[in-house]
């Protein structure tokens, strides 16, 4: 019996989902649990995997094409199985119960026919390129850019793909290049995918799926929501002395060092066990006060930008949070994030202060009723005990939900936060 393959929702939110790369071809065996493709999705690459054995006929959407979901991509059928035709698309699965209430992207995968299936023959992908080298998408652009040749790196990836990491200890051509390359993906800076310039007066590209999700939810947020905006200077001066004191400490164990961000993230859940008022979401009809922290920590990637979310920030120490904060945005640029990694958060902190940016205002992520803008730290003339000192700043910029927060509410918390950070031992009460 032959089994559509279709290009699945496993949320409400998934509505079409973009085919990045084949691993199978037409005419090619496959068991269940095989990957036949990756897709993107509006968060993540997400692995299509056949679910039954057989062998792939009829490829119906080819590498870099967009379809919405329900469409059939492909057809899974017995050796020596005919296929004919038959619709191209299925109803839209239904999605399992979502318990976060918040947006969340879909999966992909196949669903089995319950009568033979037949398939209207259609332009299938390009052949398969047997020199092709397994490699993520960033992994590609890194050796890209680092002029490092991918058949010369020994992947650790999946079925020996080549990742990240791989080419961060890769000595080939261009030593010198390569780490350099890997350090500037790391470094997170949006970089949209801007063609070269050519004899036309301006060149189209059509949007990515995270670009299409970033200007629904831009329309969703700016929009219908009524922000309002408080600002607080921080003195960092000891926060900075508790950090490289933590470091020092850290530097003789494994997991990495703590970062400003990770401090702020830290106080902020503290500040917000603190005030449940701001640890809410607005639900059109109610309005959700939790009794958990979630952080949802902004992540610029290749094309945009993703949230994914550090739980029970509260209660966690600081050396575990940079841990997860570490991971979870290395996750983020390679597109690997998990609909858990990414969803649930009840408030978010967005930092461009290692971009030299002094302040700014952070678009609030609904149905979170707040998030916190975080700029530089900077050293300034301040008046101490009567006399004029430099000391390290930074501000803190507060987008609130007036729905939700009344601008009492929002000075009250951001005072709290701004207390926390200027006596790190204040986080211990």
């Amino acid at each position: 019996m032959a089994t559509n393959v279709y290009m699945e929702a496993l949320s409400p939110t998934m509505e079409e989902g973009r085919v990045a790369k084949w691993h199978k071809r037409e005419g090619d065996a496959v068991k269940a649990g095989d990957t036949l493709a990756e897709v993107e999705t509006d968060k993540a690459i997400m692995d299509l995997v056949a679910r039954t054995d057989g062998v792939l006929r009829q490829v119906a959407v080819a590498e870099g094409q967009t379809v919405p979901v329900g469409s059939v991509v492909a057809v899974i059928a017995a050796p020596g199985e005919t296929v004919g035709a038959a619709p191209a698309s299925a109803p839209r699965t239904a999605a399992p119960p979502s318990g976060s209430g918040k947006r969340e992207t879909g999966n992909v995968g196949v669903a089995t026919a319950s009568a033979p299936v037949a398939v209207a023959t259609l332009s299938s992908a390009p052949p398969s390129d047997a020199t092709r080298v397994k490699a993520s998408p960033l992994a590609r652009r890194i050796a890209k850019e680092a002029g490092v040749d991918l058949k010369l790196v020994a992947g650790s990836g999946p079925g020996g793909r080549v990742v990240k990491k791989d080419l961060e200890r890769t000595p080939s051509q261009g030593a010198s290049a390569a780490p350099t390359a890997a350090a500037a993906a790391t470094f997170p800076v949006s970089r949209f995918p801007i063609p070269e310039r050519s004899g036309a007066p301006y060149e189209d590209v059509p949007l990515t799926q995270i670009r299409k999700t970033i200007a629904k939810r831009l329309a969703t947020s700016l929009g219908p929501i009524p922000h309002f905006f408080l600002t607080s200077e921080v003195d960092m001066e000891r926060a900075a002395e508790a950090r490289e004191a933590l470091n020092q400490q850290l530097g003789e164990q494994a997991g990495g060092k703590v970062s400003f961000n990770d401090i702020v993230i830290k106080a902020t859940g503290l500040a917000l066990a603190k005030h449940r008022a701001c640890n809410a979401w607005f639900q059109e009809d109610h309005i959700r006060y939790w009794n958990e922290v979630h952080i949802g920590m902004a992540v610029a990637v290749e094309d945009g930008l993703i949230t994914p979310v550090i739980r029970n920030a509260d209660v966690k120490s600081l050396a575990e949070i940079g841990r997860e904060a570490k991971e979870l945005a290395d996750k983020a640029r390679s597109r690997r994030l998990q609909p858990s990694e990414y969803t649930g958060s009840t408030f978010s902190v967005s930092n461009l202060g290692m971009f030299d940016i002094d302040q700014f205002t952070a678009v609030i992520n609904p149905p979170e009723a707040g998030i916190i803008a975080v700029g530089s730290i900077v050293q300034k003339p301040v008046v101490l005990d009567g006399q004029v000192t430099a000391r390290r700043r930074m501000r803190l910029t507060m987008s609130c939900d007036h729905r939700v927060i009344d601008g009492a509410t929002g000075a009250a918390f951001l005072r709290t936060l701004k207390q926390m950070l200027e006596n790190p031992l204040a986080m211990l009460l």
